[in-house]
């Protein structure tokens, strides 16, 4: 077997062996525009390509590098962002007719800001792409005054406004990773304006410490007084055929000067390692894409600190995956402090280490050391271990969603524990709000905050104002980062797993928990609403119980009228994107012949006297069961079964979990609908179709408003309101009587001439019959009469619900249903 099968072998047995990945759906969706998630917009038509974000330390200003401006935005208010200033700087037509005459493209040659950082309290240091040919200047971070003298920007800020780069200002000084030429083929990472006698350095571009990277973000540990390069790049330690990508982590020490002979403005503390994303046997995720730290809990120690990144595979069997890692500051310096390879400079070969140990690469300090310690870091830079993720595990993996972006925070819940919190953009244009609990990530919603494709975006997250900004190439969007008010019962609160929301028992709200709060009802881990609501229903378990409940009438639920054969879809709009929706009838079971559930979740079947009646739509999550609409479907030519429609109650809410567009709560009907039966005896041909909506919004009940239902008043009760077919049963019975004495009377003259023995022709064939009811007609008329019968599936736990003329819509464990119409 030669190499090539091998390796493709080794692929198929890696793929086969890796274990399945759990789906990753949001459970609430808010596309753009919904109402039940307010986001702010800031755009002007003049301003495009906002993608580069800098937030003042209080979260009330925020800074953004456009085309050819730099803006300063008021986001004090809750409801707007406005322009507080605004910065005009573009290159001259002189500047952009060389670009031209370089071979760019016209749009790639306008000045794009790509460096944007506090220089200090009262400036601002900023670069720019400037038609291929970069500069940098001052500007008052007050005024947006920019200086007059501007300065180079080669080595600061990329030729190229698609490449990426990244920089960070310490005590005064600029820490660049980018590229210093116009072709992109000098990868750098190097330090400027250095103040009183230090000098600017860089790495020396003939010692190959980089191989082709891409540059993905830069921060500063004021303890270990370094800073954190982090990018991905082409690795030369292995043999392969094809170029191999790693992901990286580099260091060097502020304190550098470089050597006295020996590296001469040159790095003598830089060092590099691996990031392995990987888990197991499985192929590594290893291609960097973004990285966020989550500083150590309170108490806790500094090397506690956390980095979060966003991976993805360059192997086949992992495309379009997303995988996040988290890498422990403490894992970090361990592997720095190991052994490293050497590089063969004739071979350009790595290879373990073999020589005497002369000095530590990587050390603070080393600008002192002698020529045969520098010349001894200048060859041995690369860590021969690798830094692998906290638990040697992924932190998450979604095989449905491409992640570009991340931002992460810390928050406590209601129980005062801590939970981790992702903000995680998608190339789709989503922003995902995950929470981390031991059983693996929960996606809590997502919201569509900009129309792909968007080829350069940025995140910041502005824990102060709790908020997140998404940069975009129309604008910049302001997300909260909770929205507890939409969740109106109890039972929602607790199943969105938020741990900035908890349900307030007394204001009978889900409401942001704070540090003063103790009582709200909560559950991240589990989500248990039967556990946690129970306080909260309690009161009202023993007031309306089974054997307290007065005699009522029936839910009417939303009135259908149609016509018979006449083809009727009910509409059940589901409660979340997790949830499993379930019809039932209270008095006969649907059979699978008379009745098609579509793949949205709604029924339909042909009006006939044996479909006639009550439905219930259900769901359930997580182990929870409520109802989500009642219908009551009659016939049109029936005015004796007109059911009161007074009791309907609606609940106008602002967005439907599971709305499919702005400005709808539920979704519409689609003009082709896939069926999930093909092999039905239910036709369909000439018939007119009746589509029912649960109004406009989805609508759930609560259990007041389900007592208000169907106890709308003292004095409603006492006249019952439950449809019965009395006078029907009498005209029937009489019609059934006459039919028999007919018949009867008819056979006594049938014998009465056999007896005689008469030679007269014989009658006909006596007819059919044409008044007798079919057994369906009578099932209805008696079925309908007393609405007290349940035949659906079993609840959860093999438990069944009943639903009762004298009482209420109950299941067996005598909760009632939290969602009204």
């Amino acid at each position: 077997m030669d190499s090539r099968s091998l390796l493709s072998l080794t692929v198929a047995l890696l793929s086969v062996l890796s274990p399945c990945l759990t789906r990753l759906t949001p459970r609430v969706s808010f596309p753009m525009g919904s109402p039940g998630r307010r986001l702010t917009l800031f755009s002007s038509p003049d301003v495009s390509n906002t993608t580069t974000l800098l937030l003042s330390e209080d979260g009330g200003m925020l800074y953004v590098g456009a085309r050819d401006a730099v803006l300063a935005l008021d986001v004090r208010h809750k409801d707007v962002m406005f322009l507080r200033s605004k910065l005009d700087w573009s290159p001259s037509e002189k500047d952009l007719e060389q670009c031209s005459m370089k071979g760019k493209k016209k749009a790639d040659c306008p000045n794009f800001i790509r460096v944007l950082q506090f220089l200090n309290t009262s400036h601002l240091y900023t670069c720019g792409t400037f038609a291929f040919s970069p500069r940098c200047t001052y500007i008052n971070s007050e005024t947006l005054a920019m200086s007059l003298n501007t300065d180079e920007g080669r080595g600061r800020c990329p030729y190229d406004p698609y490449q990426r780069n990244t920089a960070v200002i310490v005590d005064g000084e600029l820490y660049t990773a980018t590229v210093a030429d116009y072709r992109g083929n000098r990868p750098i990472i190097s330090r400027h304006l250095s103040e009183s006698s230090r000098v600017d350095l860089k790495l020396d571009d003939t010692l190959g410490w980089l191989e082709d990277p891409t540059f993905i973000s830069s921060t500063f540990i004021p303890h270990e007084e370094k800073i954190y390069f982090f990018f991905s790049e082409v690795a030369r330690e292995y043999n392969f055929i094809d170029k191999f990508i790693v992901s990286r982590v580099s260091q060097i020490c502020i304190s550098d000067v470089g050597g006295q002979r020996t590296l001469q403005r040159r790095w003598t503390t830089f060092a590099k390692a691996q990031l392995l994303c990987q888990a197991g046997s499985e192929l590594p995720y290893n291609v960097i894409q973004d990285v966020d730290i989550l500083p150590p809990a309170e108490g806790a120690p500094a090397d506690d600190t956390l980095f979060y990144g966003i991976f993805t595979s360059q192997w086949a069997v992992n495309s379009g995956r997303s995988a996040v890692c988290s890498f422990r500051l403490a894992d970090i310096k361990s592997v720095f402090s190991g052994n490293y390879k050497v590089l063969n400079r004739d071979t350009l070969q790595w290879s373990a280490r073999v020589q005497e140990k002369v000095a530590n690469p990587g050390e603070c300090g080393l600008h002192n050391a002698s020529d045969n310690a520098l010349r001894f870091v200048k060859e041995n830079f690369l860590a021969e271990d690798s830094v692998r993720p906290v638990g040697k595990r992924l932190t998450m993996v979604s095989a449905e969603h491409t992640y570009s972006h991340l931002t992460v925070q810390r928050v406590q819940g209601a129980n005062r524990r801590l939970y981790t919190v992702l903000f995680l953009l998608t190339e789709a244009g989503f922003l995902h709000k995950a929470v981390l609990l031991p059983l693996g990530a929960h996606i809590i919603e997502e919201v569509q905050v900009f129309e792909p494709p968007q080829p350069v975006k940025s995140l910041k997250l502005s824990v102060p104002k709790g908020m997140v900004y998404v940069g975009t190439a129309e604008g910049v969007v302001r997300v909260p980062t909770f929205n507890c008010s939409y969740y109106w019962t109890c039972a929602q609160c607790v199943l969105s797993r938020d741990p900035f929301c908890g349900w307030d028992p007394v204001s009978r709200a889900c409401v942001e928990v704070s540090g003063t709060q103790s009582s709200l009802a909560q559950d991240i881990d589990g989500g248990n609403v039967e556990d946690v609501c129970s306080s909260v229903s309690l009161t009202h378990k023993t007031r309306f119980g089974p054997n307290k409940l007065p005699a009522a009438p029936c839910p009417a639920g939303e009135l259908v009228s149609v016509s018979l054969n006449e083809v009727v879809r009910l509409q059940c709009p589901a409660a979340s994107q997790l949830s499993q929706q379930q019809w039932e009838r209270p008095n006969s079971r649907l059979s699978s012949d008379l009745y098609l559930e579509l793949e949205d979740g709604s029924l339909s079947f042909v009006a006939t006297p044996a479909t006639l009646g009550h439905y219930l739509c259900l769901s359930t999550e997580n182990g929870y069961r409520q109802i989500i609409a009642i219908y009551h479907v009659k016939q049109k030519s029936s005015p004796m079964t007109q059911s009161p429609t007074g009791h309907t109650r609606t609940t106008h809410t602002t967005q439907t979990a599971a709305s499919s567009g702005p400005h709808t709560s539920v979704r519409s009907w689609p003009k082709t609908t896939e069926w999930r039966r093909t092999d039905t005896k239910l036709s369909v041909t000439n018939t007119q179709v009746t589509t029912r909506q649960l109004g406009t919004n989805l609508t759930l009940w609560t259990e007041s408003e389900l007592r208000e239902a169907v106890f709308p008043a003292e004095e409603s009760l006492l006249s019952p309101r439950c449809p019965h077919y009395l006078k029907e049963l009498v005209v029937v019975s009489i019609l059934l009587v006459l039919c028999l004495s007919l018949l009867i009377t008819m056979s006594l003259c049938v014998l009465r001439q056999r007896y005689q023995r008469k030679t007269s022709p014989q009658a006909g064939p006596l007819p059919r019959d044409s008044n007798r009811e079919t057994p369906e007609e009578e099932e209805a008329l008696n079925g309908n009469e007393v609405f007290n019968k349940h035949s659906g599936s079993p609840l959860h736990g093999g438990q069944s619900s009943s639903l009762v003329c004298n009482g209420t819509l109950t299941d067996s464990r005598q909760h009632l249903p939290n969602t009204p119409i």
